[in-house]
């Protein structure tokens, strides 16, 4: 998949079957839509194209009036929502960034300079609540009456259901929050899923289980960072994990997502929403040192509880010690079910 931020330049295609919208966990609902759009892709022997927008249009309005509380949880990170486009067989997607412009934008102007001349749509698909455009003045209806004049054709896309419930990001939201992380993947088609680059911390875990912990964690709770961009994410708390990219087999492990209250908030995160993964099993080829720099991914897959605060280092090394038996019970537990699951499949 190609990707561009804005689409003022020579490899953008000039003629497409396009998408718009947020994407926001690119969920079953939006994984309907894009396989509808790539098959009218094919047929009128163009490229499908998604239309994106960074940052998410109501957090630029939430800090334009400086009103935190408007801007969404954010399910997924710019990257997880790039390659879940990819996944789904998007052969480009556009990054507008949302901005002044963009929002003082007219409907009728976003579509000749954005739709038309911008994009060169042949077919433009919108789910069916879509609106754009200036106090989002613009809807269907308007597309609808614009298609002939400009060339293209209009496609709306009904709600999409599983089980009777609407598939939505404020579903998924919703799931996340409430830490039910069966329904979210449900909602998501897989498991929740957080990637990024394995940073730097204070390297404190190292320290933690080794004066306590003579089992497993007897070399100390090393843990991988990754740091989620948007400051409000949806899911938050300590989970049972599974860690893909530092093996050939995803390691089951146990991760904090959130702010960490038990830690000083000046140090290097800065206050800053991180993950923070530990592997049960830490793979020793990697040594101390060698997953700085990776990208890994790591799928939440039960909440094991919200963060707690710690009242001393020694109180946080019995918790994770905790949250680590949990999260093998846990694996132990759903070990036990697929096995069950397969017994009764031979039967």
């Amino acid at each position: 998949m190609k990707i561009f931020r804005g689409f003022h330049h020579p490899d953008v295609a000039p003629a497409c079957a396009l998408t718009i919208g947020n994407f926001d966990g690119v969920h079953r609902g939006h994984q309907a839509m894009l396989a509808l759009l790539n098959s009218e892709a094919q047929h009128r022997g163009v490229a499908s194209c998604v239309l994106t927008f960074e940052p998410h249009p109501r957090d630029y309005f939430a800090a334009l009036h400086r009103r935190p509380e408007l801007a969404p949880a954010r399910i997924g990170t710019l990257r997880d929502k790039l390659a879940e486009l990819a996944r789904c067989g998007v052969q480009q997607t556009i990054v507008l960034p949302f901005n002044e412009r963009l929002a003082s934008q007219s409907a009728e102007a976003f579509i000749e300079d954005v739709v038309v001349r911008g994009l060169g749509a042949r077919y433009l698909l919108v789910g069916d609540d879509f609106r754009f455009g200036r106090q989002r003045t613009g809807d269907y209806a308007m597309l609808d009456a614009a298609g002939p004049v400009h060339g293209f054709e209009v496609a709306r896309m009904n709600s999409y259901e599983v089980h009777g419930l609407r598939v939505s990001s404020t579903a998924v939201r919703e799931a996340l929050a409430a830490g039910r992380m069966q329904d979210a993947a449900r909602l998501l088609g897989r498991p929740y899923t957080i990637s990024g680059h394995v940073v730097h911390g204070r390297k404190l875990g190292r320290q933690l289980g080794r004066s306590a912990a003579s089992g497993p964690e007897q070399d100390g709770f090393r843990t991988l960072n990754l740091r989620f961009a948007h400051w409000k994410p949806a899911a938050s708390g300590i989970f049972a994990v599974l860690v893909h990219g530092l093996h050939d087999e995803p390691l089951p492990g146990v991760a904090n997502l959130g702010v960490r209250p038990s830690l000083d908030p000046r140090d290097v995160n800065g206050g800053r929403v991180l993950l923070e993964a530990h592997c049960l099993t830490w793979p020793a080829h990697l040594g101390a040192e060698g997953a700085y720099g990776k990208i890994v991914r790591v799928e939440l897959l039960h909440k094991l509880h919200d963060e707690l605060k710690y009242d001393s280092l020694d109180a946080l090394t019995a918790g994770i010690a905790k949250d680590c038996d949990d999260a093998r019970a846990f694996f132990a537990s759903s070990h036990a079910e697929t096995r069950r699951q397969t017994t009764r499949d031979r039967i």
